[in-house]
Order: structure tokens, then sequence, then C-alpha cells
């Protein structure tokens, strides 16, 4: 297994330049891989195994990108934070369902730069019950729940959905994290843990609506139909 991951993460370009088709905008993606030693391969099996009830896999096939904010506005404390491959004593309402550390596929900075963090169809922990199929943008900002994302995060955002839609055909859904439960009953949720839920209110219905407008065409549903 972890030779496979090393492989798949030198598979990245250093930089990774992506047009997308119809759009003028240019959407540049930075490779930037946080640690992933074959300790966090294992706690990540047994995340999987003990919430999900599935065995040794932790490849997904995307079906939903969820958009989060950090809750931390300093960049380079982002990075540190999902770099960890434990989560340590901190976060009580984490701790309980295991000592694997929070991650995240993607993650946005201020000027709307985008990099890649960890392949994106290796399962990442980011949002309950839905990590399983679902790929994860973090923006860095909405320290103490106040909103301060940027204009130039909404447009990496739209041009990234557009990215991961025609790169995963599989997608069709487009959340923010305060959305979350609106997919307890549906077959996409795995989580055994009823009592494991957190609250969420990031990344705001202000920077979702401007997303979800910059991506209509997509027809990407925020609720199963």
């Amino acid at each position: 297994m972890k030779n496979i991951l090393n492989k798949y993460f030198f598979s990245f370009f250093i930089l990774i330049f992506v047009l997308i088709p119809g759009c003028t905008s240019r959407l540049y993606i930075i490779d930037k891989p946080i640690s992933f030693s074959e300790e966090r391969i294992l706690l990540t099996k047994e995340y999987i195994k003990n919430h999900y009830g599935v065995n040794e896999v932790v490849y997904i096939t995307p079906k939903m990108i969820v958009l989060h904010w950090t809750a931390i506005n300093d960049f380079d404390s982002c990075l540190a934070l999902f770099n960890m491959e434990t989560l340590g004593g901190g976060r009580p309402d984490l701790n309980k369902a295991g000592d694997l550390n929070v991650s995240i596929h993607f993650l946005v900075d201020k000027r709307g730069k985008v990099f890649q963090l960890m392949p994106d169809t290796l399962m990442a922990r980011h949002c309950i019950g839905l990590n399983y199929s679902s790929i994860g943008v973090e923006n860095v900002g909405g320290e103490n729940d106040i909103y301060n994302l940027t204009d130039e995060q909404i447009e990496a955002n739209i041009l990234l959905a557009r990215y991961l839609k025609e790169k995963y055909p599989s997608i069709e859904y487009l959340i923010g994290h305060y959305e979350y439960r609106k997919f307890e009953n549906s077959p996409l949720w795995l989580e055994r843990d009823s009592t494991y839920r957190t609250e969420k209110v990031d990344p705001g219905e202000r920077f979702m609506q401007s997303v979800r407008n910059g991506v209509a065409d997509l027809k990407l549903n925020d609720a199963v139909e």
C-alpha cells in the first residue's frame, strides 16, 4: 500500500495548469502533498472499518464536492494542521471518533491559489458521514466563525468545481459543510455512530450561493431528490 501511495503522489505535476472549456478564466493547481505515512494509512483503514464497516479500501469514487472554511486565517497554520497525521488531544469533538487527523484534498488561500494536498480519490477525513464519497475543499478563513472569504476564493472554487466535475462525471452534488446532515438518510451516508455529529456553519450561505451561481449549468444538487 505504501508503495502504491508513493507512486500516486509522485504522479502529480509540481504545477497543474487547467484551462476550463468554455471559460475564459484559468485554474492553477499547485501540488503540496501532506504527510501520509504508513501510520496514517493504517489509521485511515481503522477509521473506515469502525465508522463505515468497510475493510481495507481507502480510495473513493467521488459523488460529491464539500466546501469548507478552515476556521484559521493563516495559510501556513492551516497547512501545518493538515500535515499532522494524528489529532492529539485538542479536539474532543473529533477525538471521540479516533486518532486519525482531519485532512483535505484541496486548500484555497485568500488570493485564490489552489493547493492539492492529497490525491483526489484517496479518502480524506473532512465531513462526517460523507468522507467515503466526497472530495473536500478547504478555504483559508472563517476564524471565530466570522465570514471573511474573498471573491478570489469564490472564483477559485467555481473553477475547481468545474474541473472536478469534468474529471469525475460521477459527481452529482455540491454542498457546504453546514449542509452535510441533509444526507443522513441517503445511500451516500456512512456513519455507524449515531451520536457522532458536529454543528457546522462553514463556509456560509453567502459563499455557497455565489459558487452555486457560478456553476448553475452543471446542475449539481445540494440534497438527495
